[in-house]
């Protein structure tokens, strides 16, 4: 009994350990940088976790359509150094996003700035763009 406590012990510390490393993925196995996007919007949401920042944003097209988009930032320390706070973009701020979009299609992408409709202000998104050969 001691040994199978031993080696699931073992195993369980083995996938606590490796989790990170299966959420962590690279620049390249999930955006194009051949497809750059620029969408103005209202945001939705906003997820300031580790690894990386998730924003999403209400995007309408000039036939009245509106579609939710979601967006990937850097981690949360990057963007503070970029010059951001947990309090820079609120639900119902406007914004406009410079990105890349997702190989897959979808309404996903990965923000490289975002500037802020009611001052200006652009900021840098902390983009793992900028490391899109590491893995």
């Amino acid at each position: 009994m001691k040994r199978s406590m031993g080696c699931l012990l073992v195993v369980g510390f083995g996938l606590l350990v490796a989790a990170p490393a299966w959420a962590h993925h690279s620049f390249a196995a999930e955006y194009d940088s051949k497809k750059p996007v620029t969408l103005k919007g209202i945001v939705t949401k906003v997820e300031w976790n580790n690894p990386h920042v998730y924003f999403y944003l209400d995007v309408t097209d000039d036939g009245g359509k509106i579609t939710n988009w979601g967006f990937e930032m850097g981690p949360p320390n990057g963007l503070q150094r970029a010059g951001w706070t947990r309090n820079t973009m609120k639900v119902g701020d406007e914004v406009v996003v410079e990105g890349t979009m997702a190989k897959d299609g979808s309404n996903q992408a990965n923000a490289r700035s975002v500037t802020m409709a009611n001052s200006g202000k652009k900021l840098g998104a902390a983009s793992s763009e900028a490391n899109k050969n590491v893995p």
